[in-house]
């Protein structure tokens, strides 16, 4: 009778001991598959996270180079009213779009953003017990201001901005700004403006220039949107309601602020493909502008969410190897007091002139029948305990973040590149959400457990070294057995 018969006739003949044996090895193997499932989805949920985290670069003027330029001036100037001041190097377009041609470029939003008084409408003034704006047809018309009442937000699109990603601000009629609005005088304008002017989309406005000539600039609406119920508070006191903040095109708003800003922004906002190479096409983007401008990264999102998943994924792979470890010692211990029950099967083997190889693989086949079934058990509890384990996981090692995005901290201290006020943004006031894409929120990833071929085959393969290394533990014993003595004991 060949090992094969004996194995089959041994595990159908003990069906009590088979059923232990099929519990104890689908308990194993369902918490080995449950790690599995965990780390493949944690690395699953990394490839997601490198397009919905994804990461940032800004290129501006470098600051700290202008700051040391004007300290070496101001040096050498005796006199305080002669003394310099900080000025920023407005970005040049043409710089720009060579860093934009980087292959792990994605996209990228040009930020130019400037002040304007009301013309043929009235703004929304706000009270906050310092002292309100007042709106009117000219909006504020304090002789000499070179701060107006309207904040223009100059953008590449509306859709690239934190306040329009992030859903703090949502178009209600019409539509954002478009690349193709580049040259145009079309405008996306706050609900609660629209609706103070009984103002729709296709209506049309007019803004009066801060500076220079002062002259009109008559603009179209073409989209109207809802800001977020939170900017307002994030507005400084003495800033302009964010219900006064238009979105337009960045060729727009460098008219608005003179014919020499013509080609240039503020700051442009560079959408990285791949998060993970976000050094790399820093040090490449570094190398094709000068050191009046700088990139600064923005992944934290994607930092974060990585952090999370690699916890996870390093938790998973010690479930997976302490059971597995566990596992072998517990039917390691099972199959040797099994073999002790059976030492008079062996010995009469043994004296049958039986190899001790086909004992050995005898037992080798019942824990592979064993192990089959429970295979087939582990497939199907495994997913619902990796639900389990992986939703506390993640529970546990995910954190949300959250950053104020009220300030615009566009480049230029007092608005505009070069620091000198004129037509720019007003002490940082902001709009609502303001146009630079700061970290808004990261969101806890979702582990997508589910059991593939792939899956079956390394739990598979994790079974049966398990059975291996088992049973080669417990066969230390048969092999120094002696058919004579066995059999007379």
């Amino acid at each position: 009778m060949n090992f094969f018969k004996r194995a089959w006739l041994n595990v159908w003949a003990k069906k009590g001991r088979s059923v232990l044996l099929i519990l104890v090895s689908s308990a194993i193997l369902m918490f080995v598959l449950a790690g599995l499932l965990i780390r493949s989805a944690a690395v699953k949920a990394m490839e997601t996270a490198k397009n919905d985290a994804g990461a940032t670069m800004t290129l501006s003027a470098n600051r700290q180079a202008a700051f040391k330029k004007m300290q070496s001036s101001s040096s050498s100037s005796s006199s305080k009213s002669s003394r310099p001041k900080l000025t920023l190097t407005p970005v040049k377009l043409s710089d720009a779009t060579k860093i934009a041609k980087l292959s792990n470029i994605k996209s990228y939003n040009v930020i130019s953003s400037t002040t304007a008084n009301a013309k043929s409408y009235d703004t929304v003034s706000t009270s906050t017990g310092m002292g309100g704006n007042s709106g009117g047809p000219g909006g504020m018309k304090a002789t000499g201001s070179s701060s107006g009442d309207t904040q223009i937000d100059g953008v590449t699109s509306t859709a690239l901005t934190t306040a329009f990603a992030n859903s703090q601000s949502k178009l209600t009629k019409g539509r954002g700004i478009t690349a193709a609005d580049k040259g145009t005088n079309h405008v996306v304008i706050e609900k609660d403006l629209a609706s103070q002017n009984n103002l729709t989309v296709g209506d049309t406005m007019t803004v009066k220039e801060t500076t220079g000539s002062k002259s009109t600039v008559k603009v179209k609406v073409v989209g109207i949107y809802k800001a977020s119920s939170t900017s307002a508070a994030s507005a400084g006191p003495m800033s302009t309601d964010p219900a006064n903040t238009i979105y337009a095109s960045y060729t727009l708003a460098n008219t608005i602020k003179g014919s020499k800003y013509a080609g240039t922004a503020d700051s442009v906002t560079f959408n990285v493909k791949n998060p993970a190479q976000v050094s790399a096409t820093k040090k490449a983007g570094n190398q094709l502008i000068s050191s009046k401008y700088a990139l600064s990264t923005d992944d934290a999102s994607y930092q974060s969410i990585k952090s999370s998943m690699n916890n996870v994924e390093g938790f998973a792979n010690k479930i997976v190897w302490l059971v597995a470890i566990a596992g072998t010692i517990i039917l390691a211990l099972i199959v040797i007091l099994m073999i002790r029950e059976r030492r008079f099967e062996i010995g009469v083997l043994l004296s049958l002139g039986e190899a001790r190889w086909k004992i050995v693989a005898q037992f080798f086949t019942e824990m592979l029948m064993v192990i089959v079934i429970a295979l087939a058990i582990a497939g199907v509890g495994g997913k619902f305990v990796g639900n389990q384990l992986g939703s506390q996981l993640v529970s546990q090692s995910t954190t949300t973040q959250t950053t104020s995005s009220g300030s615009t901290g566009q480049p230029g201290g007092s608005g505009q590149p070069g620091g000198s006020g004129g037509s720019g943004m007003r002490g940082g006031a902001g709009g609502p959400g303001s146009t630079t894409t700061n970290r808004a929120k990261t969101q806890n990833p979702n582990l997508e457990i589910s059991v593939s071929a792939v899956d079956l085959a390394e739990l598979g393969g994790f079974g049966l070294a398990i059975t291996f290394l088992s049973i080669m533990i417990a066969s230390g014993g048969i092999l120094r057995l002696e058919p004579k003595k066995v059999l007379i004991s």
